[in-house]
């Protein structure tokens, strides 16, 4: 039976939430909506009193697509609810901080991508999967996407029509690079040997950089670089990086004002250089990250870059052997960057050593808040956070902060 319910918040996947609770996609607080209630969702949702911040989308997919899930919102409300995120966040531990007004990446900017693609019976099918489904819904004008890494898809759909099957789906990364497109493949058939000559010649015949298979490089004609700074680094495949270069510059913009009187920095979490390599240009730096791969690439970029300062790197688990206050003790700054689990085990060794500042770069709001509790705990100001929003029309939220120690009397 339809019903009538009005929505009061947003949770944090982006989702309107009622009363019970019950979820709905694609509505914001304050709407008057009715549906037909399954379990905690409303099914066939449609907006009685609509929000003074609803928008139509931008995009022609997003009905169908799942790749954004606020663009029915206002760029001024989605800025203001992410803020609002990572209010609440520091709240529940206690904190208040300055928040800084949002930087949001432009349409069209994303440099990355994983496309879906399945082989069908006339070819084959990419794009996003549709909400919390197996659908693929093709995107031939998403307005996320780069122009040219949106012209690439083609491409991925060449790959499913040599190495795909029809029972699954392929996951092909597309990213751009200074030499072109750098591609790699996930859950395509296993290697042998015709698949492999197939994949090089197509690798050819389509201009790629390079093209991996199941973490193996099958063809490079030229090394993917990206641009950090001096540097040009040729990341592994399939090596995190920053969503949008816009998005990319902010956060550096925010980690170097905290580092900027730094002479020894510490970059903890350092993927391929996003901010050592910059750092570079005015500190030594002591690059430390997870994957070894990435390291012999953030050093080859290092070497092969002029006028920087001295770089080292180190492979090493941060989660099981964070640095510990004896080998912190030679940096004046600190730059945190860790996955979405964040950086407990670190900052617990940070709170210890006490470096003057820190500056801290998440992509989960909550963790941070749990981090930056134990450093407030230990002496450190939280001087501000910036929002930085590289993943426009969606629920996720990324940021910057600044952190110095308090020193007695002052």
């Amino acid at each position: 039976m339809t019903q009538e319910i009005t929505i009061i918040r947003l949770g944090h996947q982006g989702d309107g939430i009622a009363p019970g609770p019950i979820y709905v996609p694609r509505a914001l607080p304050g709407e008057v909506v009715s549906g037909t209630p399954e379990g905690d969702r409303l099914a066939d949702m449609r907006v009685v009193t609509p929000s003074p911040h609803r928008v139509a989308p931008p995009c022609r997919h997003y009905r169908a697509c799942g790749g954004c899930q606020l663009q029915h919102a206002s760029d001024g409300f989605v800025a203001e609810w992410k803020q609002e995120v990572v209010r609440a966040a520091l709240a529940a531990q206690g904190i208040e901080a300055v928040m800084r007004p949002v930087h949001t990446s432009p349409p069209r900017s994303r440099r990355r991508a994983t496309i879906a693609v399945r082989r069908t019976k006339k070819g084959a099918l990419a794009g996003f999967h549709g909400r919390a489904s197996d659908v693929i819904t093709e995107i031939s004008d998403c307005q996320l996407l780069d122009p040219a890494l949106l012209a690439a898809i083609p491409v991925a759909e060449a790959l499913a029509m040599l190495g795909g099957s029809r029972k699954g789906v392929m996951a092909v990364t597309l990213t751009l690079s200074d030499a072109g497109l750098d591609v790699a493949v996930r859950g395509g058939k296993p290697l042998d040997g015709p698949l492999e000559v197939a994949l090089g010649q197509l690798a050819e015949a389509q201009g790629l950089a390079r093209l991996a298979w199941e973490g193996e490089v099958i063809a490079m004609r030229h090394p993917p670089t990206q641009r950090f700074g001096k540097a040009a680094v040729a990341p592994p495949p399939g090596a995190f990086l920053q969503a949008t270069r816009d998005g990319e510059q902010a956060l550096l913009a925010a980690v170097r004002e905290t580092a900027r009187n730094a002479r020894r920095v510490a970059d903890l979490f350092a993927g391929c250089g996003t901010f050592a390599l910059p750092l570079a240009e005015t500190a030594e730096v002591h690059a430390v990250e997870g994957e070894a791969a990435m390291t012999v690439a953030l050093d080859q970029g290092w070497r092969r870059a002029a006028g920087l300062k001295r770089v080292t790197t180190e492979a090493r688990d941060l989660f099981r052997r964070p640095l510990l206050p004896d080998e912190l003790a030679a940096f004046d700054a600190v730059v945190l960057d860790p996955p979405r689990a964040g950086a407990e085990a670190q900052v617990a060794e940070l709170a210890r050593a006490k470096p003057p500042v820190i500056a801290y770069v998440s992509c989960n709001p909550v963790t941070f808040a749990r981090d930056a509790k134990t450093l407030v705990q230990a002496g450190y100001r939280l001087n501000w956070v910036q929002v930085v929003d590289q993943f426009r029309w969606s629920a996720h939220v990324e940021l910057a902060a600044s952190f110095s120690r308090v020193h007695i009397g002052g």
